[in-house]
């Protein structure tokens, strides 16, 4: 039995890691499921709350802090009807490795860390992470930080390897001020915003009608 010819493809939501340096695509985690909600949060840095100075109301320092909240369901359930030798074995472990690793520095840098820190190196760099990208769409590709991260383990094989589990993800939008503008993450925040305005030139004007007035008086 084959779908219908002219049903939409299904786009899936999910992160990108690419290296913050060269841009090299280092891994690509594509979501089993989208979410059904997601949430955005966008905390205003206006100077007016901080200054007495009148003048200084309508001024920005610069972009909003935006925030985004998912909820990602993986269920290895078809996987092992099908008999699929790696979800019979591991269960969800790889798929919840991927993601879980994007918090981790890598053991080679914890290693060398170690290293540095036993041959008397007084200061030690912290480890750089590669840069995440969260992808919902070609028109929202976002530079972010994992900034809260949680799983919910569900359901177990007879070896409790997880089969089903839920991932709650609280996800920062890293702009120009986290980022200058010649780096990557920075140049992506950069076209989301000039997109973002696109989008509102498209928006349907209102009218003073619809308020009941005829104008500003």
């Amino acid at each position: 039995m084959t779908s219908f010819p002219n049903s939409p493809k299904l786009l899936k939501g999910g992160i990108v890691l690419i290296d913050p340096v060269t841009s090299a695509v280092k891994r690509i985690i594509s979501l089993q499921y989208n979410p059904d909600t997601l949430s955005r949060t966008l905390q205003i840095k206006g100077v007016g709350a901080d200054s007495s100075d009148r003048s200084e109301a309508l001024r920005l320092k610069g972009p909003p802090t935006e925030t985004i909240k998912l909820e990602v369901e993986i269920d290895a359930t078809d996987q092992l009807e099908g008999g699929a030798g790696q979800s019979t074995q591991l269960g969800l472990h790889p798929q919840l490795a991927a993601l879980e690793t994007i918090v981790y520095p890598s053991y080679d840098q914890l290693q060398k860390n170690n290293a540095l820190a036993g041959s008397g190196k007084l200061e030690i760099v912290p480890m750089e992470t590669p840069l995440a990208l969260f992808v919902w769409s070609k028109n929202r590709i976002l530079p972010v930080r994992i900034t809260d991260f949680s799983i919910t383990e569900e359901a177990f094989d007879v070896a409790l390897n997880p089969i089903r589990a839920k991932v709650s993800l609280s996800l920062r939008v890293l702009n120009v001020d986290d980022l200058n503008f010649n780096h990557k993450g920075g140049s992506l925040f950069m076209s989301y915003l000039q997109q973002k305005e696109q989008f509102a030139q498209r928006s349907t004007a209102g009218s003073f009608s619809s308020f009941g007035i005829g104008g500003i008086p």
